[in-house]
């Protein structure tokens, strides 16, 4: 029987990459670039082992749409709407400023206006799949320069639609006029806020429909029809197939279902995504990369250096300190793999010659090659280009004043708390310490939330903790507690360590999503670090526990445990633990409660006698407090008054029937039971 080649390209692909992963992860070296090696090894400028390039190229292309669909589920429309300005100005002035730079160049070189700003084009675009895969992998589509650096990729996204549409006409088509791009262009973008719209209006009453049949393999048949049909919808306006994939995920991340999408497409995502990533390497043929490579590296060079640049000038217009600026910078520093479309489509009308495309895929395999030793480099680079370069304004320290450096100066700064983060967490302490009278002072580096935030009367100022001297005006050497609410892990790590130096009094309580932070930040000198998943775990099993009768003292001990060992219990399998004794059970479940009697209480003016409280529920009064007064062990003729405090010893089940008997009976109940 005949083997279909595709699945003999598919098995050749696994098989070298399987242990070519193996051998980058064991000496640390990122696997994307692995994967592209073996796409290099084997492709057709390599080891000529795979025929069926156009099957793999689709492959990929799904691999780059559930990528991007995954991701969009993080973002929901509400959460698209406050990124408006990176996506607008941060994207196209990075659009607009490489295209004009990179032309300018182009031409003082001798080459035609048209052909540079086709180069313009090619440049423009970074590579969303690599990039978004490193943050993802290192935990940082969070952080500041991780939200930067996703608006700025969606609006290159769809920027393609005018790219494309605008080739033909620099490839001197006389059929094409800027009218007709004009109505295309405008066509593609109603098209994509109608399928937006409607897609939102439509799909989570569809999807409830499926969620009703219970079938999982009908649920995921459903799901995956979405983002595949999404994606020919976009597509056959002229979007690109990966902007599709993403605006499912962010139809869907508004809807309870997301979490169980996400469960579900995963491991497909990381299967075919991993293609993507061969298939870059597929392109590149050495023996060109070798007779240009003086050339080659020159352009790697400066492609990455101008970009990083660029970059870095617009985020810090944007109102971002150096270190996000830097950061962002680096990771936007390649060529994109919709770079590779245009370049084919330009060689189609004569924009580029086989020789420029060669050196052209050379260098920007290259460039993507070398993204994640960048992504991983750019905190430290981050940093040092923090402490050389001054922001050039006042709002990283001098902005923190309202709060900190009015009350410093009063001498009044004593027992605050510092937030690092206005996000989720940051926002709901706020509003428990400004409640219950705390002092507080937020601090945070989205320009735009603390502008939104200030107008509402929030103690919040624009700084990044990291810097000692916001720490400083924050008056950290007075505050009582630090707590960072920030989803930026290298950046809690040096908060930590700077905050400890500063004043190795405070209480550092750090959120962090991330099991393999949790030593590392306690080392620095957090006093509790709390894992967003471990937290939630530890409100399951205590529920279930309260669910069976266990006494509270019972499992309050439990999550005592759990929290001092570090949730080592939770993080690591280990022998099963041993069943409490039956002495321990029983003195563990002799839990105690309190309740103070109101004026409506039933057992108001009777004795405790009168009650048979022991008979009846099986607990026990202890003592009661009466107008000041403790009695030990009450007899049968103490009488209750209004305002006394009763203490019950007994299990949780009886603890419960107890209460009910001190407390007012609720007529609706009553009336409901009758």
């Amino acid at each position: 029987m005949h083997t279909p080649q595709l699945f003999s390209d598919l098995l050749m692909i696994l098989l070298v990459s399987v242990p070519v992963a193996f051998i980058c992860l064991r000496v640390k070296l990122p696997l994307l670039v692995g994967l592209m090696l073996t796409g290099m090894a084997i492709g057709p400028y390599g080891l000529g082992l795979i025929k069926e390039l156009e099957g793999i190229e689709i492959l990929a292309e799904i691999g780059v749409m559930l990528l991007l669909f995954t991701i969009g589920l993080e973002f929901s429309l509400k959460r698209l709407g406050t990124m408006k300005r990176l996506v607008l100005l941060g994207g196209g002035l990075q659009v607009f400023g490489t295209l004009a730079v990179v032309a300018a160049v182009t031409v003082m070189v001798g080459r035609p206006l048209k052909q540079a700003i086709f180069f313009g084009f090619l440049v423009a675009l970074s590579s969303t799949a690599i990039v978004l895969k490193s943050y993802v992998d290192r935990h940082e589509v969070d952080a500041p320069h991780g939200r930067a650096g996703v608006g700025i990729l969606l609006f290159q996204d769809i920027s393609i639609v005018f790219m494309l549409l605008a080739i033909p006409l620099l490839g001197g088509d006389d059929v094409v006029s800027f009218a007709k791009i004009a109505i295309d262009l405008g066509s593609a973008l109603l098209a994509l806020v109608g399928i937006v719209a409607g897609a939102w209006f439509l799909l989570p009453k569809f999807l409830q429909k499926v969620v009703l049949l219970r079938s999982p393999e009908v649920f995921l048949l459903t799901i995956v029809l979405f983002v595949l049909g999404m994606s020919w919808v976009t597509s056959h306006f002229g979007l690109s197939l990966a902007l599709g994939g993403f605006i499912a995920g962010v139809v869907l991340a508004d809807t309870e279902y997301s979490h169980q999408v996400t469960t579900e497409v995963s491991p497909f995502r990381d299967v075919f995504n991993s293609l993507f990533f061969v298939s870059i390497g597929l392109l590149l043929s050495l023996g060109a990369l070798i007779s240009n490579i003086g050339i080659v590296l020159l352009l790697v060079a400066g492609l990455i250096v101008c970009k990083a640049l660029l970059v870095w000038a617009i985020i810090r217009i944007l109102g971002y300190p150096q270190r996000v600026a830097a950061m962002t910078g680096l990771g936007l520093a390649q060529i994109g793999e919709f770079s590779f479309v245009l370049a084919r489509s330009g060689k189609g009308v004569a924009l580029l010659s086989e020789n420029d495309y060669q050196v052209f895929l050379a260098a920007s395999v290259l460039s993507m090659i070398a993204t994640p030793f960048l992504i991983a480099a750019a905190p430290s680079i981050g940093m040092f280009v923090q402490s050389v370069l001054s922001d050039g304004r006042d709002s990283d320290i001098g902005n923190v004043e309202d709060e900190a450096i009015h009350l410093t100066s009063s001498g009044g700064v004593q027992q605050h708390v510092i937030i690092v983060g206005y996000g989720l967490n940051g926002r709901n302490l706020a509003r428990v310490l400004r409640a219950v009278g705390i002092p507080y002072v937020v601090l945070e580096l989205n320009a735009e939330s603390v502008r939104r935030a200030k107008a509402k009367g929030e103690k919040i100022n624009f700084g990044d903790a990291t810097r000692r001297e916001v720490l400083s005006h924050a008056a950290i050497d007075k505050a009582w507690s630090l707590v960072l609410a920030m989803s930026d892990p290298h950046a809690a790590r040096r908060t930590v360590k700077q905050a400890r130096m500063m004043n190795p009094d405070v209480y550092i309580i750090v959120r962090t999503r991330y099991v393999a932070e949790i030593n590392e930040l306690y080392s620095l000198g957090a006093n509790e670090v709390i894992p967003e998943e471990f937290e939630t775990s530890i409100e399951i099993f205590s529920r279930v526990l309260q669910r069976y009768g266990v006494a509270r003292n019972v499992i309050e001990n439990q999550i005592d445990n759990v929290r001092r060992q570090g949730y080592e219990m939770l993080r690591t399998p280990g022998p099963l633990p041993e069943p409490m004794s039956g002495m321990n059970v029983a003195l563990d479940a002799a839990s105690t409660e309190s309740i103070k009697l109101e004026a409506d209480s039933p057992v108001i003016g009777k004795n405790l006698g009168d009650l048979d409280l022991r008979g009846e529920t099986g607990a026990t009064v202890i003592a009661v407090v009466q107008d000041g007064k403790t009695t030990i062990s009450p007899g049968a003729r103490f009488k209750f008054s209004e305002g006394d405090t009763v203490v019950l010893l007994g299990s949780a089940e009886k603890l419960s029937r107890a209460i009910n008997v001190f407390q007012p009976v609720n007529p609706a109940s009553a009336g409901f039971n009758a």
